[in-house]
């Protein structure tokens, strides 16, 4: 049964780890008789089981995700886009210009440029491509206003809450739209920037303290206190 790299070595997400009976642990997958890593991390090895210690909890595409990127390059066919992961996404013209594409005519710059915000979904991915992005649905491409927030990714459910309740409340008391990108990236737009800064001290905040119970509690207690001492001063 065959290892691929020592123990405490270093592997990204698509590695193969180990071959034969090994019983898949934290944060690697199994394919047939293979053990692939699926997180950025440190290899462990605890008997015959196989483990990935993740040196960050970088997001890992899925299919059908909502993610917020950031257009880092701009190609003759399209813009590749960080969105949190240990690869590149890439969003192709025909998903943005629905018309044949000229290059002679279409300055790609002009329609998204480095540096630019948008929100998307990832429609395909697999571990062979990097993961593709489409702007169709309402409301998708580039973002144009509002305030960004990063988290870690495993931390957004924390952020939704049960039943919504978490998301619910911080639009309510905030006053502010909120979008949560599944890749730990969250646009926070609301009517003035004290509010939008009001939002992003809640978000931090649940972040820190996702382990705690009550949370939803906790972090409506500390909004209404905060809006009473920007009140009163």
């Amino acid at each position: 049964m065959p290892k691929f790299f020592e123990r405490r070595q270093l592997v990204v997400p698509g590695d193969l780890i180990a071959e034969g009976d090994y019983i898949a642990g934290e944060n690697v997958y199994r394919e047939n008789n293979r053990i692939y890593a699926a997180r950025i991390g440190l290899v462990e090895y605890q008997d015959n089981r196989v483990n990935v210690v993740a040196l960050r909890a970088f997001y890992v595409p899925k299919v059908g995700d909502t993610v917020i990127g950031t257009v880092v390059e701009v190609g003759f066919s399209g813009w590749a886009v960080d969105i949190n992961a240990p690869y590149l996404a890439m969003l192709r013209v025909s998903e943005v210009i629905k018309r044949p594409f000229k290059p002679q005519k279409d300055e790609l710059t002009k329609i998204l440029d480095v540096g630019d915000l948008i929100l998307a979904k990832i429609i395909a991915y697999d571990r062979t491509q990097p993961p593709f992005l489409g702007v169709d649905e309402p409301g998708m491409g580039k973002i144009t206003k509002g305030q960004i927030v990063k988290i870690t990714p495993t931390k957004i459910p924390r952020v939704i809450g049960k039943k919504g309740s978490m998301i619910s409340m911080l639009k309510q008391e905030t006053g502010c739209h909120i979008i949560l990108g599944q890749n730990g990236v969250i646009l926070v737009t609301g009517k003035s920037p004290e509010d939008e800064e009001l939002a992003i001290m809640a978000i931090r905040k649940i972040e820190e303290e996702s382990h705690v119970s009550g949370l939803t509690d906790r972090i409506f207690q500390m909004i209404k206190m905060e809006k009473e001492r920007r009140r009163l001063t």
